[in-house]
């Protein structure tokens, strides 16, 4: 499979960031998130390789959940413990629970490294539910990476090594690597400081620093190895335009073509989530991007990952602003219930696409909190 790929997808060269925290357990935000003291990951399984799962897309990625306050329909906090939803969250003590075999790093935006759980005057996006099911399903360790920032399409800003140039009524597009993004032919190009593909590396970049310093991002790590078990996609709302929603689903397959290679996982399951403004009313250039998401796990369109690749329908998880903390469409209303049902359906697709059953996460609360 790799052969077949483009050579710009094969493995780029990883350039150094900023020093960044020593391998203790301070959390870059701030909090401190010690090991709790409860059930822990036996010798032998905190000795197998780590499995790693890599989530990467734009804002509603990075997580625009409200985790509070408790008084506010929509919030974390409002749907734990007014409604009682999500009990696996909480502790004995009604506090939020640490799940203390799933590492959480976050990385090129809004960085922190510490014990999967809610924050305080924080906000959440699904990889929260997400560590929930593969902590759930996994009895080696788990660590997830997220690399993700807003306001990114992937049209441009994500564009993945080995796209080409296309045109588009009287313009020319950029490929990866050109810039700026679109031009008429004969005309001067606007200089702009960004080009093609400029986030996609970045990202790359930023899990290759996780994934080749892992005891300066991982405390627990010793030495185990790892291995890259899974992709996590969740993006689309700057694509809403003709030009790129129409090569979505082109450019989505090339992602994770590149991304697998890159990470030289060639078969690791790849779960992505549709977009879902305004729910099912979504419509125009959303309903032909969400279209192109659920079209790349259709194998009848693309048999090459009908066992591999797996889209979840997300408009189900829309929540109206009156049930929401904000009035604020393209971040799901700040719903954090929708960022929770999208996790746990990502969760749930990856599990499948693995093997493995997770069963009810409330029904047990293995090594959390308690």
């Amino acid at each position: 499979m790799l052969d077949t790929l483009p050579p710009a997808c094969r493995l780029t060269s990883v350039v150094s960031l900023l020093a960044l925290t020593s391998a203790s357990t301070l959390a870059q935000d701030g909090a401190q998130t010690p090991r709790p003291a409860t059930e822990t990951a036996s010798a032998s399984d905190a000795q197998k390789p780590v499995k790693v799962f890599i989530l990467m897309g734009q804002s509603n990625m990075v997580g625009m959940g409200e985790v509070g306050p408790e008084t506010t329909k929509g919030t974390l906090s409002y749907l734990c413990k007014r409604e009682g939803k999500y009990p696996h969250l909480l502790d004995a003590a009604g506090n939020w629970a640490v799940r203390d075999d799933v590492w959480y790093v976050q990385v090129t935006v809004g960085k922190t490294q510490r014990w999967l759980q809610p924050m305080p005057k924080k906000t959440i996006g699904p990889e929260l539910q997400f560590g929930h099911v593969m902590g759930q399903i996994h009895d080696e360790m788990v660590l997830v990476i997220k690399a993700a920032q807003g306001n990114r399409s992937l049209g441009w800003d994500f564009l993945p090594p080995g796209s080409e140039r296309f045109t588009f009524d009287g313009r020319t597009y950029a490929g990866y690597e050109d810039s700026p993004d679109s031009w008429i032919e004969g005309q001067p190009k606007k200089e702009v400081n960004w080009y093609a593909g400029k986030q996609y590396d970045d990202c790359v970049r930023d899990v290759h620093e996780v994934l080749d310093n892992l005891p300066r991002f991982f405390p627990d790590y010793h030495d185990q190895g790892y291995e890259v078990a899974g992709f996590v996609w969740w993006q689309g709302h700057k694509d809403q335009n003709p030009a790129h929603a129409g090569r979505y689903e082109k450019n989505l397959v090339c992602l994770i073509n590149c991304l697998r290679a890159e990470f030289k996982a060639p078969r690791a399951p790849f779960v992505l989530a549709t977009i879902a403004f305004n729910g099912w009313k979504l419509s125009g250039e959303g309903a032909t991007i969400a279209d192109a998401q659920l079209a790349v796990s259709d194998k009848g369109k693309h048999p090459e990952f009908a066992d591999n690749v797996r889209t979840v329908e997300a408009r189900d998880f829309w929540r109206d602003a009156a049930d929401s903390p904000r009035n604020q469409g393209y971040h799901y209303n700040r719903n954090a219930e929708t960022y929770m049902a999208v996790g746990n359906a990502l969760g749930r697709a990856m599990a499948e696409l693995l093997g493995k059953q997770p069963g009810d996460l409330d029904s047990r609360r293995s090594r959390t909190g308690r």
